[in-house]
């Protein structure tokens, strides 16, 4: 048998992941499908289709992808449950693929599912509520559409804001034993304030007036009332963004595998 990855192996202990915690996984999927929904509901009660597309989205996906990433490996919250853990007859390569399935592939399409179906049903509900008679019917039509997933600046920024937050996710689960969540989001926070205060104080250094500095990004200068904007060359802006999509989270992702395989040295 293959010390490495074995199928037979890897489908066992993945069946036994997910069955043997329902409550912390399938019941938190559950949360989060549930608070999209409300917070869907929620916003549109209260603004408008497109707020409420855009912030259930943002936060049922990101927050909730990044919370449930908390959780794949929440075998080490206790001595007994990790040293049990890393008894399991399977392989390193195994035991991070079921985390990898769990917090990246099965939360993604599940979450995109319902939320599709949820989207669909309150825009089609809208549709078919409108007087056709009435001579504002095409734009009120128009005005309301089922939220894309692709060709969508926002979507595109959210998907890259989960890969990053549930890879610092995982590691930090497998680097803090205990409320893994709450240091890692204390870490991350002040790593990005870290990084917005460094970037702020060479911008400061170079241009007089600055107003504000996005990291890797675009610089505001203030002058008397008016706000002028300094960006990137494209080749230097292509090669931020490159490190940002791709880089950074394959990097988090692997760094995962790493620190387990050093906890089952």
């Amino acid at each position: 048998m293959n010390d490495t990855f074995n199928l037979t192996r890897f489908g066992l202990l993945l069946k036994k992941t997910v069955l043997e915690r329902p409550v912390q996984l399938i019941g938190l999927m559950g949360l989060i499908l549930c608070f999209t929904l409300i917070l869907y509901t929620l916003v549109l009660y209260a603004v408008d289709y497109g707020p409420a597309q855009n912030l259930s989205f943002i936060w049922g996906f990101v927050g909730g992808g990044t919370v449930l990433a908390s959780f794949v490996f929440g075998y080490f919250n206790t001595n007994a449950g990790g040293s049990a853990y890393l008894t399991l007859p399977a392989s390193v390569l195994e035991k991070w693929l079921c985390g990898i399935l769990t917090a990246g592939v099965f939360f993604l399409f599940i979450f995109l599912g319902f939320y599709r179906l949820m989207d669909y049903t309150f825009v089609t509900a809208y549709h078919n509520g409108l007087d056709r008679t009435s001579p504002l019917y095409q734009k009120l039509y128009d005005h309301v559409y089922v939220y894309p997933f692709f060709n969508n600046n926002v979507v595109e920024k959210v998907y890259i804001m989960w890969a990053n937050f549930a890879g610092a996710m995982l590691i930090g689960s497998l680097y803090f034993n205990r409320v893994a969540i709450v240091k890692v989001a204390l870490l991350v926070c002040a790593v990005l304030g870290g990084i917005y205060g460094l970037n702020l104080a060479v911008a400061s250094i170079m241009f007089n007036n600055v107003d504000v500095a996005f990291p890797f990004y675009t610089v505001l200068i203030k002058v008397r009332s008016e706000v002028g904007k300094i960006e990137l060359p494209h080749a230097v802006s292509r090669v931020s963004d490159i490190f940002i999509q791709y880089v950074l989270p394959a990097v988090l992702w692997i760094t995962a595998y790493i620190r387990l395989r050093e906890k089952e040295i």
